[in-house]
C-alpha cells in the first residue's frame, strides 16, 4: 500500500491482543473513539507487515484504553501480529464540527503574534487541561502559556501558519516583567 506519510495522522498504538476473538487493546492519542469510527478505515503499521488497511467494526472504552475490532482480524493469532503496531488514519477523512475547530497537528508550528503585531514565538505544544487547552508558545528562552479561549485567540490563519492573540489581557503575558 502506497500512502504518503504526510497524508497520515498517527492516532494510537496497539498495546496487545485482548481475548481470543481478534480484539486489539489500543492506546489512543485521540480524544474520542469517534476518531477511529468516523473514517471507517484505519491503517496499521508494523515493521514486519508495513502498512495495512482495515475496516473498523467497533471501538469501545475499556479501563484506560480502547478495545478495537477490525474486519479480517478474528483470532488471537491474527491480533498478535499487530502487537506494538502504530495506528493511522488519513488526514482527509477527519471531520470538523465547526468553523472554529482545528486539529492539533495543524496548530503545532504556527507563529504566534500579539494583535499589536509583536511576534511571541512558535506554538510548540498543546496541553489538555479538561476545560480548555493551553498553547505552549516558545521563542528562545521565553515560554508563554496561552489559554485556547475565544477572547484570547483572535484569529488562526492555517494557510499562512499564523495565530493572533489579544495582547491587552492583564497578567496573561507579563512580557516586560523581570
Amino acid at each position: 500500500m502506497r500512502v504518503a506519510s504526510e497524508d497520515l495522522l498517527l492516532i494510537g498504538k496497539v498495546i496487545r491482543p485482548h481475548g481470543l476473538n481478534g480484539l486489539l487493546r489500543i492506546h489512543s492519542y485521540a480524544v474520542s473513539p469517534e476518531t477511529f469510527l468516523n473514517p471507517g478505515i484505519i491503517l496499521l503499521k508494523t515493521e514486519q507487515t508495513g502498512l495495512s488497511e482495515y475496516k473498523v467494526i467497533s471501538v469501545n472504552s475499556h479501563r484506560n484504553a480502547y478495545l478495537m475490532k477490525l474486519d479480517g482480524i478474528s483470532s488471537l493469532d491474527d491480533a498478535e501480529r499487530f502487537r506494538g503496531a502504530e495506528l493511522f488514519i488519513r488526514k482527509d477523512t477527519l471531520r470538523r464540527e465547526g468553523a472554529d475547530e482545528y486539529f492539533r497537528f495543524e496548530l503545532i508550528g504556527v507563529k504566534v503574534f500579539l494583535d499589536s503585531g509583536r511576534f511571541l514565538g512558535t506554538l510548540r505544544e498543546i496541553i489538555d487541561t479538561g476545560s480548555n487547552d493551553i498553547y505552549v508558545v516558545k521563542e528562545g528562552d521565553n515560554e508563554f502559556l496561552i489559554p485556547a479561549l475565544h477572547g484570547v485567540v483572535l484569529k488562526i490563519d492555517l494557510e499562512n501558519k499564523r495565530m493572533i492573540i489579544a495582547g491587552d489581557i492583564d497578567g496573561l503575558l507579563d512580557i516586560d516583567e523581570v
